[in-house]
């Protein structure tokens, strides 16, 4: 109940207003700063396991076509979760 009558009292005094939207500015900028390296952290990481994963594969077609053996197809299962996770990295 209080907060709902300070939120009343900012409401009618507009100088109030302004200092709150001031305030909330500023934490959310600051908010910004500090998490924006760790969204940039995540993206380069995410961008390194998709480069990773297609390595990977690569290799495997590679040995594949060296040795003159094959892997059974992926099962659905498998298939599902490849394409999951290609749709996460990629997505971000």
């Amino acid at each position: 109940m209080e907060a709902e009558v300070d939120k009343l009292e900012l409401m009618k005094n507009p100088v109030s207003v302004l200092k709150e939207l001031s305030a909330m500015k500023s934490r959310y900028q600051s908010l910004y700063a500090r998490f924006k390296p760790v969204a940039v952290e995540q993206k380069e990481t995410k961008s390194r396991i998709y480069a990773t994963l297609n390595k990977t594969m690569t290799m495997i077609e590679e040995l594949q076509k060296q040795t003159d053996l094959e892997l059974s197809p992926l099962t659905e299962e498998e298939k599902t979760v490849t394409e999951q996770l290609k749709s996460h990295i990629i997505d971000s």
